[in-house]
Parts: C-alpha cells; sequence; structure tokens
C-alpha cells in the first residue's frame, strides 16, 4: 500500500499527469455538447474537485511525514557522527599530550647529556 501511494505521490508532480488532468477537465466541460446540463457538470465538476483536493492534501501530507522521517533519521545519524567526531578528538588530545611529555623527557635526557 505505501508503495503504491508513493507511486501515485510521485506520478502526480509530474507533466503527464498535468496534461492528464487538462484533458480530463476539457473532457468534463465537453459534456455539454453532448446534451448533460451545465447544472449536472459543474456539480459533477465540483465533486471530482472536492475529492481530488481532499486526496491531493493526505498526499501532501504523507510527502511531509516521510520528509520529517528522514530528517529525523539524518539527525540521529550526524549525532553519532559527531560523538565519533569528539571521541576522536579526545583520543587526538591524549596523543598529543603523551608526545609533549615524551617530547620533554627527550629534552630532559638531552640536556642532562649535555651537561656530562
Amino acid at each position: 500500500m505505501e508503495r503504491f501511494v508513493k507511486t501515485i505521490v510521485n506520478w502526480i508532480g509530474t507533466p503527464t499527469s498535468l496534461i492528464i488532468h487538462s484533458l480530463f477537465f476539457v473532457g468534463i466541460f465537453a459534456l455539454r455538447f453532448v446534451g448533460v446540463s451545465a447544472g449536472d457538470i459543474l456539480l459533477l465538476l465540483t465533486t471530482i474537485v472536492s475529492l481530488e483536493a481532499i486526496y491531493l492534501s493526505i498526499f501532501i501530507q504523507i510527502t511531509v511525514n516521510q520528509h520529517t522521517q528522514e530528517i529525523m533519521e539524518v539527525k540521529a545519524s550526524v549525532e553519532e557522527v559527531s560523538e565519533s567526531v569528539e571521541e576522536v578528538q579526545e583520543s587526538v588530545e591524549e596523543v598529543q599530550e603523551t608526545v609533549e611529555e615524551v617530547q620533554e623527557t627527550v629534552e630532559d635526557e638531552q640536556k642532562e647529556n649535555v651537561t656530562k
């Protein structure tokens, strides 16, 4: 069902959808030429347009919900990456401190060797 809805949502925004809708509305008004009364045409047209508006609003909400879910998933991924970066940064700082300690020890050793 979800796949079907995604297909419809994707199709609605296409040029093909625009052409089909345009032809459909021209066809509805063309019913006047085959003897359908203007009142019946307008009743049919307003009913169809109202139903389509309801379905379009549902499709829009579905799309908003899907995008919100995707954004939440991306946000969670960004938070995980951010935590990993912080951990790596802490490790780099620890290594840097160790390197500085080793460097001080080497300098101290060199000073002792020079004074001997």
